[in-house]
């Protein structure tokens, strides 16, 4: 990982990280493992309701490396599409937790998934998305970080598979300044977009901007998959291991869209020895890639 004191490169590459000892003190720890560049985190359970607060002394250390590019993932319970209010409710909750806690620690972006309609229809469940997600967007202040909408895999009534799914989202969410996209590749690959066959990698991203508009592609998720295209599975494999294969990354560097924007992988294996291939990888793909 680069030094405090060192420019951010031009797409950082880095990772999803374990925060086990603090978010600063283990989250850093093992991105200078990785050789990581821009680290994301969880700030709560992903797979539970609890919202913890945070360790100022933790939270100042991470603030403190500008450096080094931070994004929060929210938990995976989150589904602002889902019939049940409790579920709605505690999805709220758990976002503005997300929200409050980035602010506290100099993060870019909060990434939430699209979601799912479960067992209503498409109309009410992005009713849902307009009345709870926008009153979340206009708490944001000016220097907090942004929303980030995470399509998903295609599979249970998601509300938000393709790229061209986000223009609903954008329009009932008044394409508000504080909402961004992050685009994960093995969502998109297994959701049909087919990145992996010539000028693949273009279409989707020239179709992303074409929706959302420029500007709005705010973090990469860089993963390979395990599976082909339009599986609608969201199954994660190593760089270049998998059904995209290596040279559709190196063509996601070449895209004005993604300039300036950091990859952040979430790629099978145990720590750190996949990662740090991973992150090699990727920034050898991004060092032979022309400027933008």
């Amino acid at each position: 990982m680069t030094s405090s004191n060192s420019p951010i490169p031009a797409c950082p590459v880095g990772a999803h990280v374990p925060v086990a000892g603090g978010l600063a003190t283990g989250g850093l720890k093992y991105a200078d493992k990785i050789g990581a560049e821009a680290v994301q985190v969880f700030v709560s359970n992903p797979r539970g309701w609890a919202l913890p607060e945070g360790r100022p002394a933790e939270d100042a250390k991470l603030r403190a490396r500008t450096d080094v590019p931070v994004y929060i993932h929210t938990p995976y319970l989150v589904n602002f599409g889902s019939p049940s209010a409790e579920t709605l409710a505690k999805s709220v909750a758990t976002v503005r937790h997300s929200l409050v806690r980035g602010r506290a620690i100099g993060a870019r972006g909060v990434v939430v998934h699209t979601g799912s309609a479960v067992s209503q229809t498409y109309d009410a469940a992005m009713a849902q998305v307009r009345e709870h997600v926008l009153p979340l967007l206009e708490e944001i202040p000016e220097d907090g970080p942004d929303l980030l909408l995470e399509p998903m895999a295609g599979q249970n009534n998601m509300l938000c598979a393709r790229v061209e799914d986000l223009g609903p989202f954008f329009e009932r969410l008044e394409h508000h300044p504080k909402l961004g996209v992050c685009f994960d590749t093995c969502h998109a690959f297994a959701a049909g977009h087919d990145l992996a066959a010539p000028g693949g990698v273009k279409d989707t991203l020239d179709a992303l901007v074409a929706t959302v508009g420029e500007g709005r592609l705010k973090l990469v998720h860089a993963n390979d998959s395990k599976d082909p295209c339009g599986s609608g599975r969201d199954r994660h494999e190593n760089i270049g291991a998998g059904t995209i294969g290596e040279r559709p990354f190196a063509d996601l560097f070449r895209h004005p869209a993604v300039a300036g924007v950091p990859f952040i992988i979430e790629t099978p294996g145990r720590a750190p020895e996949p990662h740090a291939k991973d992150v090699e990888t990727l920034k050898r793909l991004r060092d032979a890639a022309p400027p933008s």
